[in-house]
């Protein structure tokens, strides 16, 4: 069963609620970051936990959304063993997965219609990494 971390802002709390349900009814293991609430945070209070347990190999993948997605990949992006890809289609969000491993999606709620941001869950999930050419460039992402 795949472990997935979600996690943001208040600007992605109703989108991160639902995903949440979508997760758990395909019967995911899911664990919720926060914010608890739609009240004001500071995204990396909540990035930061999620990314260092994503790196740390307890979660498969992450899934982070705030308002334009932007924060919450900055700095998950600041760990060394993250790969966020920030993405606002369904073809993004299979190329993150296919050509760049990425495991963590980031989600602009702010920009795109939840009916996208599941749509863009199921398929960040569901989508291999192709290896070959695409492995010999993520394995020189990473600067440590």
């Amino acid at each position: 069963m795949k472990k997935i971390a979600i996690g943001g802002d208040h600007a992605g709390y109703e989108y991160k609620q639902t995903i949440i349900k979508q997760l758990q009814e395909a019967g995911l293991e899911v664990k919720d970051f926060g914010p608890y609430s739609d009240g004001s945070v500071d995204y990396p209070d909540h990035v930061h936990p999620l990314a260092t347990a994503v790196e740390a190999g307890e979660f498969d993948f992450g899934i982070l959304i705030c308002g334009s997605g932007n924060g919450v990949a900055i700095t998950a992006n600041k760990h060394q063993g993250i790969r966020a890809a920030l993405c606002w289609n369904e073809e993004l969000a299979a190329l993150a997965r296919s050509h760049n491993d990425a495991n963590v999606l980031a989600i602009p709620a702010r920009f795109i219609p939840f009916e996208t941001a599941s749509k863009m869950v199921d398929i960040f999930l569901q989508t291999a990494f192709e290896g070959g050419r695409h492995a010999t460039r993520v394995n020189k992402i990473a600067c440590g």
